[in-house]
């Protein structure tokens, strides 16, 4: 389905477009040199419990010319926020990063080579129910088992939830993906009120994920409770069968060591998306392309 992008979040794109395909002479001339030091030798960051952090946090110990520099935890709001405001400056930003994300639909970015592969190849998010869902909510087990999608919709969702919010755009998504998600639902019957519980995380990508296999599961007549926790409270309460399913973890780098502590009492289901990557992001109109070339302080 094509997207419409509203005329605001256009014309914020165009702005990033324009700066990448023109820039300054400024920005051309400085190349590596002096980036470091106009970035105080921080990174911007997100929320102390994301994956993503955690791995940020092991590139500064893992690269000799980061152990000087430091990761500025915020939360996601405020990295876009820095992120636009050194867009809309042509300064230089470094920022953890990943796909699928709306701010890859609204600026010109890349991720920065990774020699030392501290943020892992390309990743899977994945499907994991408790030990016994299967037998207590067959039905429920097979949609989540079925629920399979793209990076381009999830991104699509979190670009549109920017204007409206994510159950709005996820019933729209749902509206025009109708064979997909009847391709979930496909033989399952339907319930009557039977109350199931899906956890997953407080960011954008996974908050689209979240809205559309909630709306799918009460459209097939589950009571959907759907509780946001940091990575380590969901693997721990999935363990202890507290929560029923998520459709919310990525492997096998940004929740792994999770997954190895607790999944030998969880269901994995196997992955629901492919082709999700994490790491280090800068603007396209940055002179630079490899962590390594971050200057030490």
């Amino acid at each position: 389905m094509k997207k419409t992008i509203p005329l605001k979040l256009v014309a914020l794109a165009s702005v990033s477009l324009l700066v990448a395909a023109c820039g300054t002479d400024d920005a051309a001339d400085n190349g590596d040199a002096g980036i470091s030091e106009q970035l105080e030798y921080t990174i911007t960051g997100i929320e102390p419990g994301a994956g993503i952090t955690e791995r940020a946090e092991a590139a500064l110990e893992e690269y000799e010319n980061l152990s000087d520099w430091e990761l500025e935890t915020s939360s996601t709001a405020g990295m876009m926020g820095q992120l636009e405001s050194a867009i809309s400056n042509e300064e230089p930003i470094v920022l953890t990063g990943w796909t699928p994300h709306y701010k890859f639909e609204l600026y010109d970015l890349k991720f920065l080579e990774d020699p030392q592969n501290v943020f892992g190849d390309a990743e899977f998010v994945h499907t994991m129910a408790r030990e016994g869902l299967e037998a207590d909510m067959p039905e429920a087990y097979t949609i989540l088992d079925n629920f399979s999608w793209e990076v381009d919709d999830m991104q699509g969702i979190m670009l549109d939830a920017q204007e409206t919010d994510f159950d709005v755009a996820a019933a729209d998504w749902i509206e025009g993906n109708q064979e997909t998600v009847d391709s979930w639902t496909e033989g399952v019957d339907e319930v009557d009120g039977q109350a199931i519980e899906i956890g997953s995380f407080p960011w954008d990508s996974e908050r689209a994920s979240s809205a559309v296999i909630t709306q799918v599961l009460q459209e097939h007549g589950f009571e959907v409770t759907l509780t946001n926790v940091d990575p380590s409270i969901l693997f721990q309460a999935l363990s202890q069968g507290e929560v029923d399913a998520t459709v919310a973890p990525w492997l096998p780098t940004t929740q792994g060591a999770y997954l190895e502590e607790y999944g030998d009492q969880i269901d994995d289901l196997g992955p629901n998306m492919e082709g999700t990557v994490i790491g280090l992001v800068v603007p396209e109109y940055m002179d630079i392309d490899s962590i390594e070339e971050l200057e030490p302080k």
